[in-house]
């Protein structure tokens, strides 16, 4: 049953584009000029532009976490170091001083703990014989007990005292080269409030990543996984390629436009990339190879109504209204949706009443169904495609086409048909 409607259907589309054509070549066509472009055959690549950033795949800054005075310096700009590596200290005099003090300190708390010491032990040998009271014994016991105490209060001080020296010694946290030295030989650097940044040190510039900026209308294309390419001003000739490895979902506003950040990570063996390149990137979103395509913009022609008018006028009423019928009828039932949704007004080819939605308001979403207009001798005949893939330039369609015939895209007529100019319609944004 299935197969009859079919074939019923393709009989029903011969039968319409023959009248078509036959009724037309009767009208006021010589006074038509009809703007056409080729059919195609070839791959239309659907893609989504943005710009970025590159940038190392990670980045340390290194700081220091104690005051003092840059002393010496053991990298510089583009310095290659290995991690544990010195790169700065910082003048310890302040510091040694502080530890010696530490010490004294220690030492001092030390004797007094000493001293409570035997004062307690010589208290509890009379306490013990009963010799001395409850409160003596009691007092000498806390005095001990306290200078315990400041002896390890004294300890901590000089581990900390210790510590904040060996701080001043500036240590690599990983291997990489320096991208950035921010402090000179004799300046102060304070960390009271935070730790300032001496270095950036880059782990591994062969592996890079590309911080792209993506608009909103177009973040909903993007995946994970899909693949990228992209050209730097430095190197306009080269073709760098990468992936994207992260979408991340804090959004920024860039003059009312709201965009995601996409991170791309990018090999980089011949050091070529250096961070801080704008990156003009075009990420593969899907594509058709092969494939029957037409312009854009002759899915969004359709002839003006005066042309359509002169059509039905020659068209007996019986045979237009059978068409009609028939025509709608098939539309509903292969899926195409409601009958003025097609063909531009009532889902008629030839424009009969009825309004609808014209191609210019709807979406090329594939799988859908659009009329294209095909260029026959002086004629024009429609042909029902449906599209696939499009690049705003050109659509995948698949219908009754062949490569090379030529779809009407807009037309130029002085006579009745219509008055001026009809340019082809503007084409969609592209992906």
């Amino acid at each position: 049953m299935k197969k009859k409607r079919i074939v019923a259907a393709i009989l029903v589309l011969v039968v319409i584009a023959g009248v078509v054509t036959f009724f037309a070549s009767k009208g006021n066509s010589e006074s038509v000029q009809w703007l056409t472009l080729p059919v195609g055959r070839g791959n239309v690549d659907v893609v989504v532009t943005a710009t970025g950033t590159l940038a190392p795949d990670t980045t340390v800054q290194v700081g220091t976490q104690v005051s003092g005075t840059i002393a010496k310096l053991y990298a510089d700009w583009n310095t290659r170091v290995r991690r544990g590596q010195v790169v700065a200290l910082l003048d310890t005099t302040f510091l040694w001083a502080s530890v010696e003090q530490a010490q004294a300190n220690l030492q001092k708390a030390v004797v007094a703990e000493q001293q409570a010491k035997r004062t307690f032990e010589r208290v509890k040998q009379l306490y013990d014989r009963n010799l001395d009271s409850q409160s003596d014994y009691d007092t000498a016991l806390s005095g001990y007990q306290t200078a315990q105490a400041s002896v390890l209060q004294a300890q901590t001080s000089l581990d900390q005292a210790r510590i904040n020296l060996s701080y001043a010694t500036i240590r690599s946290p990983i291997s990489g080269v320096v991208i950035s030295r921010n402090v000179d030989i004799g300046q102060t650097v304070a960390s009271s409030f935070n730790t300032p940044t001496l270095f950036t040190i880059a782990n591994n510039l062969s592996d890079m990543q590309v911080q792209a900026s993506v608009d909103e209308g177009d973040i909903g294309n993007v995946k994970v996984g899909e693949h990228v390419s992209f050209t730097v001003d430095a190197y306009p000739n080269s073709v760098f390629k990468g992936k994207v490895t992260q979408i991340r979902l804090q959004p920024s506003t860039v003059q009312n436009v709201v965009e995601y950040t996409v991170i791309i990570d990018v090999p980089n063996p011949d050091m070529k990339l250096l961070p801080g390149m704008t990156a003009n990137l075009t990420i593969d979103i899907a594509q058709a190879d092969d494939v029957l395509k037409v312009p854009t913009t002759a899915l969004r022609f359709m002839p003006p109504q005066q042309y359509l008018a002169q059509l039905r006028k020659a068209i007996p009423d019986s045979v237009r209204e059978k068409f009609r019928k028939r025509f709608e009828r098939f539309h509903k039932e292969n899926g195409g949706g409601a009958p003025g949704q097609f063909g531009g007004q009532g889902g008629h080819p030839f424009g009969q009443a009825g309004g609808g939605q014209s191609y210019q308001d709807r979406d090329l979403t594939p799988g859908s169904y659009f009329m294209v207009w095909v260029l026959d001798g002086k004629t024009i005949r429609p042909v029902r495609v449906q599209i696939g893939l499009s690049d705003g330039t050109s659509t995948q369609v698949s219908g009754d086409l062949r490569p090379g015939e030529p779809v009407v895209v807009g037309m130029l007529s002085n006579g009745p048909a219509g008055q001026g100019q009809s340019n082809p319609f503007a084409m969609r944004r592209r992906f």
